[in-house]
């Protein structure tokens, strides 16, 4: 992975509903890490920093670094709380990674080859039912994102969770809990407006011919 994220933190110690507004109104973040055996840790980090890496997809799936007083922490973000109304970052939850363990991450996909897929080309349109996938893996082979080459996607054509070309360092969380669970990825659709338009010439050229008779 080329892209290395850290981020400065110290222990939290006032706790409590009274400390976190207090926190936030110094444009702190409170947070904790836990996992991997360890007790949870308390931290507070730097709003700014924390929102300008967020600003980055890659730093959803990959290794962080938390620098906590000095002592450095690799974890993996799990949950991270916004405002509902303004760009703020309310709390952030972060799990311990050990090399040696196996992880779940959820992982973007990126799409590529939509501009000659044959179905596009003919007035399809794609479909995008999936925006991610969890994926298992030793720290180490986690990967920034999972690309899905749709070139060959002809109208009425999908991709499913199975059809996925990825490392065999890598497993799909859904397809180990069985084939009910081999979720549609992609799809490419007729375009419906072309569709209407099309039944509404042959109407046209039906009612045309009608009043010729």
């Amino acid at each position: 992975m080329s892209t290395n994220f850290e981020l400065a933190a110290s222990i939290r110690k006032d706790l409590g509903k009274g400390a976190t507004r207090r926190l936030r109104k110094t444009d702190k973040v409170p947070a904790i890490i836990y996992g991997a055996g360890s007790e949870p840790v308390s931290i507070t980090l730097d709003h700014n920093q924390l929102m300008h890496s967020t600003e980055n997809e890659a730093f959803f799936s990959h290794i962080l670094t938390v620098d906590v007083d000095g002592k450095e922490e690799k974890v993996i973000i799990k949950a991270l709380q916004r405002h509902p109304s303004r760009e703020i970052l309310m709390h952030a939850d972060f799990l311990r990674v050990n090399m040696s363990d196996k992880l779940k991450v959820h992982i973007p996909i990126h799409f590529i080859g939509e501009d000659v897929a044959p179905g596009v080309k003919e007035g399809g349109v794609v479909t995008h039912d999936l925006v991610d996938v969890e994926i298992q893996c030793l720290p180490a082979d986690l990967p920034e994102y999972i690309e899905v080459d749709i070139s060959a996607l002809d109208v009425g054509s999908s991709l499913h969770l199975s059809d996925l070309v990825i490392p065999d360092s890598l497993t799909i969380v859904a397809l180990m809990q069985g084939a009910d669970h081999d979720l549609q990825v992609v799809s490419v659709q007729a375009n419906r407006a072309a569709l209407v338009s099309d039944e509404d010439e042959a109407e046209d050229v039906a009612e045309e011919g009608d009043a010729a008779e």
